[in-house]
């Protein structure tokens, strides 16, 4: 007696080739799919994304910044995301990058950081006429000579610097970068309204003098010298001399310091005629110089 096949298990090709027909797959360019490494040929590796056809990843689009080998990066059976780069051929068959995904998601997070002001690290790999260029998270950036603050390039290779964002174009791939601004930026963050600095005269206007904080620059406005007023800040002031002022405001949306020595004075005038006496006992005057400007530490 012949036993009949049971119609819940039996399955002909025809029936599967009908499933897949029947099945809707909508494999796009641009689209995020995960997959199963399937094998490992010569110039890429199939990945098994639940298609008609096993997608293809290039060896070059394949691997990420630093792996060299697809067989160590990409073992078989490994669940991996892939960026679809091209559509499906006439096989059915999806071209895949996980390098470009990777790309994707750095840019956005780039994005980000320059958005929220934020700083990131490069690691410098050569230099132009212009300056210097390297990663950033596998992107390439670049800093122009006049964002630097090590001016000796041969020191730079193969170190890891601090920047801030200058310019960030995603679309024309664009990172311009500057390790001045980001070292300002944290000399900001490490001063605070109501402390006393020391600092270098680096220039004199008539309306105030620049003082040099240690790599970033406050401005002693000339109506924060003195009470008394001042004739020519160049007979007062010379251009390197120490000083030590009150930090009276921070701005860091436009990293402006602004500085005061008035507020250090016990009398109007005490700058001009007992300018080394305040300076010496500074410390002693700084309680009642943040109540003469109504600071709260």
């Amino acid at each position: 007696m012949t036993a009949e096949p049971n119609p819940a298990i039996a399955f002909s090709m025809d029936d599967f080739e009908h499933a897949l027909t029947e099945h809707d797959y909508h494999f796009e360019q641009g689209q995020v799919v995960t997959g199963k490494i399937f094998d490992h040929l010569s110039d890429g590796v199939l990945v098994d994304i639940g298609g008609k056809s096993p997608g293809f990843a290039p060896t070059q689009e394949a691997l990420l910044s630093g792996e060299t080998d697809t067989h160590t990066a990409l073992p078989v059976g490994e669940s991996v995301e892939f960026l679809i780069i091209r559509g499906q051929n006439a096989e059915g068959q999806v071209t895949l990058s996980r390098r470009k995904l990777a790309e994707q998601r750095v840019w956005a997070e780039l994005a980000q950081a320059a958005e929220a002001g934020a700083s990131v690290q490069i690691r410098i790999t050569g230099s132009n006429r212009g300056g210097i260029t390297g990663d950033v998270r596998g992107l390439r950036g670049f800093i122009p000579n006049s964002h630097l603050v090590d001016k000796n390039i041969d020191n730079l290779m193969g170190q890891l610097l601090t920047v801030n964002f200058l310019e960030f174009d995603q679309e024309r791939r664009k990172l311009v970068l500057s390790q001045r601004y980001a070292a300002q930026a944290e000399i900001m963050r490490r001063l605070s309204i109501g402390s006393l600095v020391s600092g270098k005269i680096a220039n004199i206007k008539p309306y105030g003098v620049f003082v040099d904080l240690d790599g970033t620059t406050g401005l002693l406005h000339r109506s924060q010298i003195s009470e008394k007023s001042l004739g020519q800040l160049e007979d007062f002031f010379t251009i390197g001399q120490e000083i030590r002022v009150l930090i009276a405001d921070i701005e860091e949306s436009s990293n402006r310091i602004s500085l005061s020595l008035q507020a250090l004075e016990k009398f109007p005038g005490e700058v001009i005629e007992k300018f080394e006496e305040l300076q010496a006992n500074a410390d002693e005057r700084v309680e009642a110089a943040r109540k003469k400007l109504n600071i709260t530490v």
